[in-house]
């Protein structure tokens, strides 16, 4: 067997370990998706072959490869203003509802990545802001979490080079968002930083220090989770929305058989979830 491959009791192990930890699911068969995510840290780590970093991984004493292979196996791409409508359902149909509210506008982006989600709304508002001035009197705060704290790190950073600006962004928002950064990267604009904070969120742990939000962004999320995890974590989003909030899913993922609180709004194009009273 190749140093870079999984017998089947250690891949049993490392699924039943990535569940326990963060709720992913692995399907039979995904031992090429662990090969390649994994084996960078073979040299990182100094481990000879794949089987025996997940035997090390298994071991609670090792937290910085645990914290490693976490954030190798739940780091996705990402794009800017990803499928779109979602987007433009914000501007046109969720801002005007809440522009003249008093209080903070809060909108929580619930798997943030290398930052695109986030950043994305929070342009989104500021176009919304130019059209509309005077609204969101109160401010506007946007929250982005994600388990994987190299992630965050990139999305404080908030540099891209060329490549991931390809990806979903025009260039009339690269030129209005973004300045020249270092190492011939592009930086987001302090005035689009400043509108979102990053923490650091397993979705399996409590949201109660998280506050309340008017709007929730949890996209293309449960579909690597067990159908008891999907309840729960939309039970815990369900429990910090505001009465009326919103709930934005991904395009293949719904709320049936999941959750009773809320009601599917249709849109053409596109369904939001607004939160029962």
């Amino acid at each position: 067997m190749s140093d870079r491959q999984l017998d089947d009791s250690s891949y049993h192990q490392f699924r039943v370990f990535l569940e326990k930890q963060c709720g992913i699911v692995l399907g039979e068969n995904k031992q090429y998706l662990v090969k390649s995510r994994l084996a960078p840290l073979m040299a990182k780590f100094d481990v000879a072959t794949l089987g025996d970093l997940v035997t090390r991984t298994l071991s609670p004493i090792e937290r910085q490869l645990r914290a490693a292979v976490i954030d190798a196996m739940t780091t996705n791409e990402t794009l800017w203003f990803r499928d779109e409508y979602p987007f433009e359902l914000l501007k046109k149909r969720l801002l005007p509802e809440f522009k003249n509210q008093r209080t903070p506008l809060k909108i929580w982006s619930a798997a943030s990545s290398s930052g695109q989600e986030p950043y994305s709304i929070a342009m989104a508002v500021q176009e919304f802001k130019q059209s509309n001035p005077g609204a969101f009197s109160g401010g506007v705060q946007i929250i982005g979490t994600d388990i994987s704290n190299t992630m965050l790190e990139h999305c404080k950073y908030g540099h891209y080079d060329n490549l991931a600006l390809s990806r979903g962004l025009s260039a009339e928002r690269k030129r209005m968002f973004f300045e020249n950064g270092d190492k011939g990267m592009s930086k987001v604009k302090d005035s689009i930083k400043k509108m979102v904070n990053f923490r650091q969120l397993n979705l399996l742990n409590s949201y109660s220090l998280m506050g309340k939000f008017d709007i929730v962004f949890c996209r293309n999320v449960l579909i690597y989770f067990a159908p008891e995890i999907k309840k729960q974590i939309i039970s815990q989003i369900e429990g910090v929305l505001n009465p009326n909030g919103y709930l934005f899913l991904g395009a293949s993922e719904s709320l049936t058989g999941l959750n009773q609180n809320f009601n599917m709004v249709r849109c053409n194009p596109g369904i939001i979830y607004q939160k029962k009273k």
